[in-house]
């Protein structure tokens, strides 16, 4: 990017630039590293050829001892172009000719000696752009190290006694790693007891019998001479001492004295060792005086068994004051460390190999740390600065050199030193002037794609040294830099802020004072906008939940994606039927939601221009876990502390916990109870539970959320109560006595649980009303049975709980009874007090009851009534009849008085009735004599109403009531009233009065046709009764049907009507013909018009009928169905054989007519008097239901259909609702309802058949069938 290549740019950035372009151009200048003021980097894409660099190391030497001539390599490589040359410098002298292409030194001559290698050494790489140099190391010769001969040592101490077995290797300027063996070359054994010292010797804190032996070997490895020297062996004898009882107080073998001071060098590897001596083995501590040892970088190292304080890269900060303790029952022993810390040089900061443009300012920052502080020097190409000729431009203070305005003979390799008395360190830094023609980087005609309202970066990335001026022009040639939204980038591309949608369009970027340009295309979209995000839901464990995302986008975005995050992880789309199923619109769907679905949920839309997000979240609320970890605790007696570790609560907190109960020791085995306890807030997790003696429990918790409960927790461990006297007695102390002379105590058994103890018992006490001694009984379970205690006679009774710990609190006595009788005597002084259907009965309190009165009961009796004054008023035919009904429907009352009352209050007695009645007491045991007969009658009163009530219309104008009597006189009935009126609001009521209570009908004249009336009956004696009601109208004449519905079929027609409401029967006949020529008009037979549907039959098919009815002005046009029948084509006269042939049918067809003719005139005749005698019957009188539809067989055929010339025949119709519709005069039941029709009809039309069902091609539903008359008199009012 354009900071790689420039940085410091102070170009022509618009001071206008908005706050809102800060964080792009902060992140834009954080891409890459920063570099020095001034500084370029070429890009990857600039085209440049065999560009020259200036020398770089790539290998350098380091100071080391050499044991031999192949020990002896000094690398020294570089790169660089051209190829740097190489030469060295040993002790400030040059060394041997100068190299090409590489630097590495070997040694050579083997005749030299090895030590004629010894010195410092210096490499230095050089080409026409500079020259780089190596740091001085110093390389160390000296022969492979070699064992002299030494005498074996013995040494001798007693048990207890400390020793050191020495190992004393050639020196050497790498010291050797020290290995203790055995002749076998097994290392010998190390504990606390017996370590290896950083100085290689051997020591023993005390020794043991075990550690004599002859072949203590010490072996030094030396690493770089590849070399391992082993030393005398030590024989080691330990002899037996009585002195090991009495120990020996700690001290160390190293170091000496109570305080040392160690230096260390920043980044060494340093140990403080504490080596201590005693009996027994002591052991050692460490800490830090001034501090913590946890803060420093050092650590007891585990391998010495404690003895060292190792530091593997010591730092500054871990100077300061250290302690080893050793201890052991003795006493103990203590050394300190002052450790101080110091660092040869090092780099804080060091300056870049960069290059440079001409005519920059050039900082190179040299920055080094030490203890002591370092001091900073330069050179340049290898030579001091105090070397180089002075130049103005070039300025020195302490690690910073600035170099202004350069130029190409500025182009050198610099060089740092930092030094101290610890030691120098050198860096190479190359400053590379260069120049470099101008490109544009950035490809041509490149498009850019945005959304409104954000900012937009096209690019002109361009290089060159000096750097190139780049300008921007819009498509009005104009310079984009006016525009207060548009800043310049320092490699030459814009940043646009707040782009719209006018934006859109094409731009130029050239380099100025050249013909090199490119053009870029902008185009602006809408922003995508989250219109309906994901909620935050609460959902139920196991339920689904639906998250929204519904969205809106440009429309030329045609791809996009929707991403859902669980908790800022992906989530993968899958099946319907799996978990996790994303919807076509974005709808995310989780179903079986568990616990673990708790989380932050968000939607991200994602186009080719960006993305957008929503989140919501999901949370799951269950019932909660079961409670955990129940412990009992604070265990006394007959208490204890039941606590409770609640379980999850699943985001729904918890408001309660129930504890419930189970005792055991008491219930019958696989039936314990789990009974509820107490119910606990929600923010405790124990209870105090006072308990039964001598109980066994077990206890369990549930927790209760706003969701439900949780399921129970794990049992308790069971806790059993100690025995103790009852608290309690028996409830229910009571006597239940059956039998005469025989009391039977019972009580209330108390449940096992409150026993309390073994032996548990109940102890029973009584005594008669004037005994002042007790008797007594001890039993294990109720009743208890005491004999010869007289009928009903009092006692004082009281139960005891006890058991073989004591017995309960004394009881308060009861008052119990012996067993009762019957009663003796019945009551006496009955008397009563009728008032219309009531009567009051009183008596005298029964005596010799024997026992508890509960009550008296009442016997009642109807007798019949009032037999002499009904007598004189219905006959004594009626009279015998109703007695013979009111014995059937009456049965003798029992009225249960409860109690000691002497009256009570029979109702609902029969009116004009005589009754009788006697009382007897009872008690539990049974019931006692009844008192003697007494008699007593009920007055008149209102009788009930008609018992049935029909209507009878004869005419327009007239209606004939009918009733029958009421079932319930009530009295001596007097006769009837009739009332009617209209059924409109505010009618006048008329009525009837008749006398004659043996009249059962009543005929009406002068109604109103077109009026609905309101009829009512009413039975009189001294009152009168309730009215039956009847609703109805009179009969209108019949008329033919207006209005019918035809529906053809192949070869019939089914007509339907309806039949107006209140109009009789009426006669009409159906005419029709088929429109083609020659054909004439045939009739049916007679249709009625209560029938409501006809079926006119033998039809062509494919015809079209033209219908009219007589009386009326209904007349159709219509077609049956299928096909017309077919007309033979061609000259029909020109056959002869066909004429002849049609002419043998007609002759044929003519003589069985004249047949037929002869026949019927045989069998038709009848007598024409009879016949209206007949039909003056039928007006005079109703016709019973097995008349209708009677006619003669002369009748039957004249109405056979006749062959038509048109190829159809007159037929009847097959309904059955003409049977039904040819009845007579209307019959009405005793309810009112309609079984006939009126009177002043003739008999059925001749030829009248009653209709099957109909075929499948003439199938049809019926039309609704008329309303009968039932349905018009009988409404209700």
């Amino acid at each position: 990017m354009c900071v790689s290549q420039w940085t410091g740019y102070r170009g022509p950035v618009s001071p206008a630039l908005p706050l809102l372009l800060l964080p792009l151009l902060l992140s834009f200048f954080s891409s890459t590293p920063p570099l020095a003021q001034g500084a370029i980097s070429i890009p990857e894409n600039y085209q440049v050829h065999n560009m020259s660099e200036p020398p770089e190391l790539t290998k350098l030497p380091h100071s080391y001892t050499a044991f031999s001539h192949e020990d002896i390599n000094l690398p020294c490589e570089a790169t660089g172009n051209p190829t740097p040359t190489f030469r060295w410098v040993k002790d400030g002298e040059a060394f041997g000719s100068e190299r090409e292409e590489f630097g590495t030194l070997k040694a050579q001559d083997e005749e030299e000696t090895l030590d004629s290698y010894g010195g410092y050494y210096r490499c230095y790489a050089s080409n026409t752009l500079g020259t780089a140099m190596t740091q001085s190391v110093h390389l160390t010769v000296e022969p492979q190290p070699v064992l002299l001969k030494q005498q074996r040592v013995d040494k001798k101490a007693n048990e207890g006694d400390s020793m050191i077995l020495a190992c004393n290797p050639p020196n050497s300027s790498t010291p050797p790693h020290i290995h203790w063996m055995d002749r076998r070359m097994v290392h010998i054994k190390l504990n606390n007891r017996v370590m290896v010292g950083l100085d290689g010797n051997l020591y023993f804190s005390n020794l043991i019998k075990t550690d004599s032996r002859s072949d203590y070997i010490c072996n030094a490895q030396y690493t770089l001479a590849r070399t391992v020297l082993p030393l005398p062996a030590v024989h080691l004898t330990v002899m037996q001492s009585n002195d090991l009882v009495h120990g020996k107080k700690p001290d160390f073998f190293h170091p000496v004295g109570s305080h040392s001071s160690v230096q260390a060098l920043r980044g060494d590897s340093v140990v403080l060792e504490c080596l201590p001596k005693g009996l027994p083995t002591p052991k050692v501590a460490w800490k830090k005086k001034d501090g913590s040892l946890e803060e420093t970088s050092g650590r007891v190292d585990s391998d010495s068994h404690g003895r060292w304080f190792r530091f593997d890269s010591i730092e500054q900060n871990d100077d300061g004051e250290y302690e080893c303790i050793a201890s052991n029952n003795q006493g103990s022993v203590s050394h300190s460390f002052t450790l101080t810390v110091e660092a040869p040089p090092y780099w804080v900061k060091a300056p870049q190999s960069l290059r440079y443009a001409p005519g920059e300012t050039v900082r190179l920052d040299c920055q080094a740390e030490g203890i002591p502080t370092p001091k900073i020097s330069w050179s340049i190409n290898g030579e001091l600065l105090s070397d180089v000729d002075d130049d103005h431009r070039r300025s020195v203070s302490g690690g910073v050199m600035i170099l202004r305005d350069v130029v190409f003979a500025d182009t050198a390799v610099y060089q740092c030193v930092a030094s101290n008395k610890h030691g120098s360190i050198l860096l190479n830094t190359y400053l590379y002037v260069v120049e470099l023609p101008p490109q544009i980087l950035t490809s041509d005609a490149k498009v850019y794609k945005f959304t409104e309202g954000g900012s937009v970066v096209m690019d002109c990335e361009s290089f060159g040294s000096p750097r190139p001026h780049i300008t921007w022009e819009g498509e009005d040639r104009l310079p984009l830099l006016s525009d207060p939204r548009v800043a310049l980038l320092t490699n030459g591309s814009i940043i646009v802020s707040d782009v719209s949608h006018e934006d859109s369009g094409e731009y130029s970027c050239s380099i100025k004072h050249s013909n090199i340009s490119i053009s870029a295309h902008l185009e602006v979209y809408n922003q995508t906008v989250i219109l309906n995000g994901p909620q935050d839901v609460r959902v139920l464990r196991e339920k689904s939940a639906l998250l929204d995302c519904v969205f809106q986008k440009d429309p030329r975005l045609i791809k996009y994606q929707i991403v859902w995050k669980k908790a800022e992880h992906k989530m993968q789309e899958s099946s319907p039927d799996d978990k996790h199923t994303i919807f076509d619109n974005g709808t995310l769907k989780v179903t079986n939601i568990q616990s673990d679905d708790s989380a932050r949920y968000s939607c991200e839309v994602i186009t080719a221009l960006g993305s957008v997000t929503a989140s919501g979240s999901i949370t799951v609320v269950a019932r909660p876990d079961p409670p955990e970890g129940l412990s009992l605790s604070d265990v006394a007696d007959h208490s204890l502390t039941l606590s409770w570790n609640p379980g999850k609560t699943h985001n729904s907190p918890i408001i309660e916990f129930i504890v419930e109960a189970s005792e055991e020791q008491h219930t019958e085995h696989g039936r314990w109870r789990w009974e509820e306890w107490e119910k606990v807030p929600g923010e405790f997790n124990h209870l105090n539970l006072t308990l039964h003696p001598y109980c066994t429990y077990r206890f369990r918790v549930f927790a209760v959320n706003e969701i439900g409960r949780s399921d129970a927790s794990h049992f308790s461990d069971h806790h059993k109560t100690p025995p103790a006297v009852p608290d309690r007695n028996p409830s229910g102390v009571r006597s239940e006595s059956t039998d005469p002379k025989t009391m039977i105590i019972t009580w209330d058994e108390m449940d096992k649980r409150f026993h309390s103890g073994e032996g548990f018992k109940y102890h029973v006490s009584w005594r008669g009303g004037g005994d002042t001694q007790w008797n007594h009984a001890d039993v294990a379970t109720p009743p208890y049975v005491i004999n010869d205690t007289g009928t009903y006679t009092p006692f004082e009774i009281k139960v005891q709980a006890v058991n073989d710990v004591g017995g309960a609190p004394t009881p308060e006595p009861e008052i119990g009874y012996s067993g009762e009788d019957e009663p003796q005597e019945a009551p006496t002084n009955v008397s009563t007090d009728v008032k219309d259907s009531t009567v009051t009965v009183k008596w005298k309190e029964a005596q010799n009851v024997r026992g508890l009165l509960l009550g008296y009961k009442i016997y009642l009796q109807r007798l019949g009534l009032e037999v002499s004054r009904v007598r004189r008023s219905l006959g004594k035919q009626h009279q015998e009849r109703e007695d013979k009904l009111e014995r059937a429907r009456e049965r003798d009352r029992e009225v249960v008085v409860h109690g000691i009352k002497t009256s009570e209050e029979v109702t609902g007695l029969r009116l004009y009735s005589r009754y009788e009645l006697s009382v007897a007491a009872f008690n539990s045991k049974g019931e006692g004599p009844r008192s003697p007969p007494h008699r007593f009658s009920t007055p008149q009163g209102a009788p009930g109403p008609p018992a049935s009530f029909r209507l009878e219309s004869t005419s327009e104008k007239s209606m004939i009531l009918y009733w029958s009597p009421p079932e319930e006189t009530n009295g001596i009935l007097t006769g009837y009233v009739v009332q009617y009126r209209k059924d409109l609001e505010n009618s006048l009521l008329q009525m009837e009065a008749i006398k004659d209570p043996a009249v059962t009908h009543f005929e009406l004249d002068s109604l109103d046709p077109s009026s609905h009336y309101i009829f009512n009956v009413i039975a009189k004696t001294i009152l009168e009764g309730p009215p039956i009601t009847r609703r109805g109208a009179t009969a209108l004449d019949g008329v033919a049907p207006s209005h019918i519905n035809i529906v053809p079929s192949n070869t019939s027609l089914n007509l339907s009507w309806v039949h107006g409401e209140r109009f009789r029967n009426h006669g009409f006949i159906i005419r029709y013909r088929r429109k083609s020529p020659g054909c004439d008009w045939l009739d049916s037979e007679v249709v009625n018009s209560t029938q409501g549907v006809y079926l006119l039959k033998g039809l062509l098919p494919g015809s079209e009928y033209h219908l009219m009815i007589n009386d009326t002005q209904w007349e159709n046009v219509t077609h049956t169905k299928g096909a017309a029948p077919s007309v033979m084509p061609g000259g029909f006269a020109a056959r002869g054989w066909l004429i002849g042939l049609i002419a043998a049918i007609l002759l044929l067809v003519l003589i069985l007519l004249i047949l037929c003719l002869i026949k019927r005139s045989k069998g038709g005749k009848y007598a024409v008097k009879d016949k209206e005698d007949k039909e003056g019957d039928s007006e005079a009188r109703p016709m019973k239901d097995e008349t209708f539809g009677e006619y003669s067989d002369a009748d039957e055929k004249r109405s056979e259909s006749q062959p038509s010339l048109c190829g159809e025949s007159k037929l009847g119709s097959d309904d059955s609702l003409a049977e039904y519709g040819d009845s007579v005069d209307i019959q009405f039941n005793e309810d009112g309802s309609f079984i006939g029709q009126y009177s002043n009809r003739g008999p059925a039309p001749p030829g009248h058949e009653s209709s099957g069902p109909a075929s499948p091609d003439n199938g049809v539903p019926l039309p609704p069938i008329a309303p009968s008359m039932s349905t018009i008199l009988d409404r209700p009012s």
